[in-house]
C-alpha cells in the first residue's frame, strides 16, 4: 500500500527527536535543517512516484532486499545519517510511518529553533511587501520567528484565514457572513418577535 499522511504520534516524535539530536551533535542547526530537507525530498519522491512509494511502504518486500535497495538508491546521494536512519526504520518495519516521523521532525526543528510555520489563505495573491508585513505582525503577536506559507483560496470572498498546525483561524468575509446569518436565524427571530410584541402591546 502507498504511503499515507499521518499526524505525529508519540513513537514518531521519539524517532524524530533522536534523529534531531544526532544531527545537532554532528553539525548543529545547519545540519539538522539539511536532514529535514532531504527527508522531505524523499517523501516527495514517494508521493510522486507510485512504485517508489509502494516500495517504501509495502510489508511484502523483504527487509534485507529493501535494505540493499535503499543503499543503492541513497548511498552517496543523501547524508549518511539519513541513509542510516532509513535503514533503522526498515529493520524495525517502520518505513511506512515515514510521513508522520518527518512531520514530527519538522515540528521538533520549529520548536527548538524558535520558529512557527503559518499557512495564510487569501482570495488573491499577496504582494511581497504585504507578506513581509504580515510575517512581521504575526511574529510580534506570537513571539516567535514566523515561516509564512501564502496560498490562494479561490472560494474565499475576501479576508484572510490562518492555519497554525491543527488550528484554523478564519477571518474571511464568507465566514463572517455565515456567522451573521446564523446569529440572525437564532437570535434575530426572537428579537423581532419581542419588538412586534411591544408594538402590538402599546
Amino acid at each position: 500500500m502507498p504511503l499515507t499522511e499521518a499526524k505525529p504520534d508519540a513513537l514518531a516524535t521519539t524517532y524524530a527527536t533522536s534523529l534531531f539530536d544526532l544531527a545537532m551533535g554532528k553539525g548543529g542547526q545547519a545540519h539538522a535543517e539539511s536532514i529535514l530537507g532531504q527527508l522531505e525530498d524523499i517523501l516527495e519522491l514517494a508521493r510522486s512516484d507510485a512504485r517508489f512509494g509502494e516500495f517504501i511502504a509495502s510489508r511484502v518486500v523483504a527487509t534485507d532486499r529493501r535494505a540493499a535497495s535503499l543503499d543503492r538508491i541513497f548511498k552517496g546521494r543523501a547524508d549518511d545519517l539519513v541513509v542510516r536512519f532509513l535503514q533503522i526504520l526498515n529493520e524495525k518495519d517502520r518505513l511506512g510511518q515515514l510521513p508522520a516521523i518527518v512531520a514530527a521532525y519538522d515540528a521538533v526543528c520549529q520548536h527548538r529553533f524558535g520558529r512557527v510555520e503559518v499557512d495564510v489563505f487569501t482570495a488573491e495573491p499577496l504582494a511581497p511587501d504585504a507578506i513581509a508585513a504580515l510575517r512581521s505582525r504575526l511574529g510580534q503577536t506570537l513571539g516567535r520567528d514566523v515561516v509564512l506559507h501564502p496560498y490562494v483560496d479561490a472560494g474565499m470572498i475576501g479576508g484572510v484565514k490562518f492555519r497554525l498546525g491543527d488550528q484554523l483561524v478564519d477571518a474571511s468575509i464568507a465566514t463572517s457572513l455565515r456567522r451573521l446569518r446564523e446569529q440572525l436565524q437564532s437570535d434575530g427571530a426572537g428579537k423581532l418577535r419581542a419588538r412586534f410584541g411591544k408594538i402590538l402591546g402599546s
